[in-house]
């Protein structure tokens, strides 16, 4: 299996297709020679310069190495090609098998206008809005009107916050649809918009899936990942804290009603935004595994990349739902700077020291002597508590993050060891606005 991706996702496919007998690929720019997916791969494949469209996100590169190595099968990961319906018709057109979804799924799944048609079809709730692309400004005052402000224009083809503007009130419409318009083209050479009723003190809560060939599809429970900023995650946990045991039955109800509905085959994730009082709608739907796939897995001892593997290879799911038994936090660790903006912070990495013991889990491919390069996402390490209680989850994050230690570059580990012991965090209550009020406390 050739895996078409960097860092800590290459090395964690790596891992696990090692337990099982499948001799793996790794490829790598020549920014990443001394990563250690490229150093624990049986083979290595250098597929071009640091910059990724001429690397991870070149086709035809990856799909040689591929040749070249006699690849079964590729695994894309998240990010770079994972989405990219072009690329999985290319791996099944060169008979590779593509482990995530077929090009038409991610199509009807990648637009989230059409995700959203599909899913109003399906019966899953969805926030009140446009239906589909809005064709011009007048439209999209009038659409504007009738979901009643405030309101979140959305580029089509948008990801990362990208193409998103919340509008308050109507005077302020003309110049968020202009702004938005012009930073969806930019980003994504597409500046198609569509309009949501704006969800006022949300949690983004999403539920993991898994479907098979057979069109039989289950839920794996759970994931808040309401703390972000700039529509990035920071930090995830299973169970939500906001969650009641009916809310979930009729969240993973819905979920798996839609992965049913497209015959989803697969691991994947759909998104829902939950209200304050507990109506969720459909967001969107990742046709890939995630980055915070990890707690998951820690709370229903469950390894979804194995799970991945084996649906590709034509194996049924037992279809059975899960119900979360443990509690697992995970904190994002990024290159950045937590006191000057979250600035990246690439360089050299001189000292490492990792965090062990009784529920720790820390997924990552950096080192000590390892240079982190300017060329790519900041993250570099995801440091996963499990424990009995959600109060224990955080005391063992606290111990475990004093314990961490990275030094050469600046790491987000201080604003993770603010934030479990914010009064708000602790208590659990905290909305995607959360990181709005956040202020880091001096050193």
């Amino acid at each position: 299996m050739l895996i078409a991706n960097r860092g800590e996702i290459a090395l964690r496919v790596i891992r696990t297709c090692k337990e099982m007998g499948i001799k793996t690929v790794a490829v790598y720019s020549t920014a990443d020679a001394e990563s250690l997916h490229v150093k624990f791969a049986d083979e290595a494949v250098c597929i071009g310069p640091p910059l990724s469209s001429e690397s991870y996100l070149k086709m035809s590169n990856i799909i040689a190495a591929a040749e070249i190595t006699n690849a079964d099968a590729i695994h894309p990961g998240y990010g770079f090609l994972s989405e990219n319906a072009k690329f999985s018709k290319i791996c099944e057109e060169n008979e590779i098998k593509f482990i995530g979804a077929s090009a038409d799924m991610i199509d009807r799944m990648g637009d989230k206008a059409s995700a959203k048609e599909t899913m109003k079809a399906a019966g899953v709730p969805c926030v009140p809005g446009s239906d589909g692309i809005i064709k011009d400004f007048k439209e999209c005052v009038k659409i504007a009107k009738k979901t009643g402000y405030p309101v979140m224009l959305k580029a089509t083809a948008g990801g990362g916050g990208k193409g998103m503007r919340a509008v308050w009130k109507p005077e302020d419409l003309q110049e968020a649809w202009d702004a938005a318009r012009y930073e969806s083209k930019a980003a994504f050479g597409n500046d198609d918009m569509y309009m949501e009723k704006l969800i006022e003190e949300p949690r983004h809560i999403e539920i993991q899936i898994v479907g098979d060939s057979k069109g039989k599809a289950c839920h794996l429970s759970e994931r808040d990942c309401s703390i972000q900023r700039r529509h990035q995650k920071l930090t995830e946990e299973v169970p939500s804290p906001f969650m009641t045991t009916a809310l979930r039955k009729k969240m993973g109800e819905a979920a798996v009603k839609a992965a049913e509905y497209i015959k989803y085959e697969g691991a994947g994730t759909v998104e829902f935004l939950v209200d304050k009082n507990r109506k969720f709608y459909f967001m969107e739907m990742n046709t890939r595994i995630q980055v915070e796939h990890p707690i998951t897995e820690q709370v229903i001892d469950f390894d979804l990349i194995r799970e991945q593997i084996l649906v590709a290879a034509g194996v049924p799911i037992s279809g059975k739902n899960y119900t979360p038994k443990l509690h697992a936090i995970e904190c994002r660790i990024n290159a950045e700077d937590p006191y000057n903006d979250f600035r990246p912070s690439p360089g050299k990495i001189t000292t490492l020291h990792a965090p062990g013991g009784h529920g720790i889990r820390l997924d990552t491919h950096v080192y000590a002597g390892y240079t982190i390069p300017a060329n790519y996402d900041s993250m570099i390490a995801k440091l996963i508590t499990t424990a009995q209680t959600r109060e224990e989850a955080i005391n063992k994050m606290k111990r475990a993050l004093d314990e961490f230690v990275i030094e050469g570059v600046k790491t987000t580990i201080p604003f993770h060891r603010q934030l479990m012991n914010h009064p708000d965090y602790v208590a659990g209550v905290y909305t995607t606005d959360f990181m709005n009020h956040f202020k880091m406390e001096e050193k």
